[in-house]
């Protein structure tokens, strides 16, 4: 095997067009244990050292989150309340070493149903920027993950940062994730969100479910029956019938029917958080 850690963009484009497999890390929480005990005769391409790939930037039309920004960084960076749902699920990944090395691309390269970051960033709007030799381009999240396991990346691209486009004033967010237990746990469900809240209603409402499907997913319909509701109302208005882009399965972590409920839940506890003021508590 070969260990490459290049410190620059350039260099580290180049590498990807070397012959022979190039496997990307910006952490290896994921790559690493998927490995098992297998042998591995190719090129791991470290990017977690290249110049510009770490850190969180406020821009004029948002945020820049440098793809090797780990999700340490993200809990400790002094954000709006549209991110506290990016941060309670900061918190949710993993132990505090793997929060320290784990990054914010790592995450979604992966493309796991139940990744815990994809939710939040789906309810920020969040893109993601590709690079190659060729340039650069930007996808919406929801492009950029295709099914279990697949991504939009080609082979001769590396995902370099995610955007987040301004937030409304007043924007809150929030996340809820259901497992078996408290910590450590792969989730039956979780939700992300960012609502806006005037005179205790809901004036937008950005809603995104994870281990549900295939891929996680924004809940459009439910989105639109949000808008103008009180907390109350919000809470009656979650119903499987507002949820029916979600294909749930059966699996070791629990029933489809389980799941399909804890979703509900899951939104249901979040729209509290968020409405009460509590989603960063």
């Amino acid at each position: 095997m070969t260990y490459l850690t290049p410190t620059t963009l350039d260099a580290a484009l180049g590498a990807l067009l070397g012959t022979g497999p190039v496997s990307v890390i910006a952490g290896g929480t994921d790559w690493f244990p998927a490995l098992g005990e297998r042998a591995y005769d190719g090129t791991l391409l470290d990017v977690t050292q290249v110049a510009g790939m770490r850190g969180i930037t406020a821009e004029d039309e948002g945020w820049r989150i440098g793809a090797a920004t780990t999700w340490s960084d993200i809990l400790h960076a002094d954000l709006p309340a549209g991110f506290d749902g990016l941060k309670l699920a900061a918190r949710e990944v993993g132990s505090i070493q793997i929060q320290n090395a784990g990054t914010v691309a790592g995450n979604i390269c992966n493309a796991s149903p139940a990744a815990d970051g994809v939710p939040p960033l789906l309810s920020l709007n969040a893109e993601v920027e590709l690079t190659s030799t060729r340039g650069a381009r930007r996808l919406p999240l929801a492009q950029f993950l295709l099914g279990v396991r697949k991504t939009a990346r080609a082979a001769d691209e590396l995902v370099t940062a995610l955007y987040i486009p301004a937030l409304a004033e007043g924007a809150r967010g929030g996340f809820t994730k259901i497992g078996g237990r408290k910590y450590l746990v792969i989730s039956v469900a979780m939700v992300g969100a960012v609502l806006g809240v005037s005179d205790g209603r809901i004036t937008f409402a950005q809603v995104a479910v994870g281990s549900a499907s295939p891929v996680a997913l924004r809940m459009t319909d439910l989105e639109k029956a949000l808008i103008g509701a009180d907390l109350a109302e919000a809470l009656e208005r979650v119903t499987p019938d507002k949820l029916s882009a979600l294909t749930p399965i059966s699996d070791i972590r629990g029933s489809a029917e389980y799941r399909g409920e804890a979703v509900i839940e899951a939104i249901r506890r979040t729209l509290t958080k968020i409405m009460q003021g509590q989603a960063n508590g």
